[in-house]
């Protein structure tokens, strides 16, 4: 859905980036001249993260951190992404014939057994979206008591929403389309979901520049999780920690920001 989009360019004084890395700790880099190769796991259908481009090559925003994470431990030409469905990551990690997965895995107690895990390094918020006309008296999410958002069905986005902003009416979907039909239609007078689908909508041709963002982010690790992590097995905690490292750095060079900026060019926050 998202490679058909033509976004705008930003900054990064125009956009908040995100940055989970205490910029006064310095992490240390394991010895990585025993490590013969790093091979990242990653799926095609996980756009704008891991997909298929026009030339059918493996490109974004995971595989550009892949990437500048291990130029940054200096070991890239020892470092491989491959492409496999999403039900064979885990099973490949564990035989030994990937050592990270950067894929977008959960991290729960349950995966916590299996796996180890980076610090979270990006985290997708729940956001409000509204149409540029709208008048609302006060500000925030109160501005909305007692109007009608919609929400998809089903989802953590609308137990999330009728448990934080009880003051709504919530208004479920089934499909996105509908959704977003109903906000440019103004059936609905705001809709509630994935800051980052959100944000493409917004952005996109479909959304005719109708709508924009209001207040939040808003962040749940009840609802929303913890955020997006690299998982290894446990064998190998030293690349994981080795991948802390190298994330902090790309983090104070700016790096990480340049990446960010390239895939998620209007923001999240």
């Amino acid at each position: 859905m998202f490679l058909a989009l033509t976004l705008p360019a930003a900054s990064a004084t125009d956009i908040l980036v995100p940055n989970y890395m205490d910029p006064r700790e310095r992490i240390p880099v394991p010895d990585m001249q025993s490590v013969s190769r790093i091979r990242f796991l990653a799926t095609v259908d996980f756009p704008p993260f891991s997909f298929l481009d026009q030339t059918g090559r493996l490109a974004g925003f995971h595989v550009d951190l892949a990437r500048a994470i291990c130029a940054e431990l200096d070991v890239l030409p020892k470092c491989q992404i491959q492409a496999l469905p999403w039900n064979e990551l885990e099973g490949a990690l564990a035989t030994g014939q990937a050592e990270a997965m950067i894929s977008g895995l959960a991290i729960t107690p349950d995966s916590r057994e299996d796996h180890s895990f980076t610090r979270p390094y990006l985290a997708l918020p729940a956001r409000f979206a509204l149409r540029r006309d709208a008048t609302l008296e006060g500000a925030g999410a109160a501005a909305l008591d007692g109007r009608r958002v919609g929400v998809m069905d089903g989802t953590a986005h609308e137990a999330m929403l009728r448990e934080w902003f009880p003051a709504l009416r919530p208004v479920t979907f089934s499909r996105a389309e509908w959704l977003f039909d109903a906000l440019k239609a103004g059936t609905v007078d705001a809709v509630f979901g994935d800051g980052l689908q959100l944000s493409f909508w917004l952005s996109s041709q479909a959304a005719e520049n109708c709508c924009r963002f209001h207040d939040g982010p808003y962040f749940s690790q009840a609802y929303l999780g913890e955020g997006l992590a690299i998982a290894v097995h446990p064998r190998n905690q030293g690349l994981a920690t080795a991948f802390d490292h190298a994330i902090a750095s790309l983090n104070r060079k700016g790096r990480f920001t340049e990446l960010y900026l390239r895939w998620f060019p209007n923001g999240l926050y």
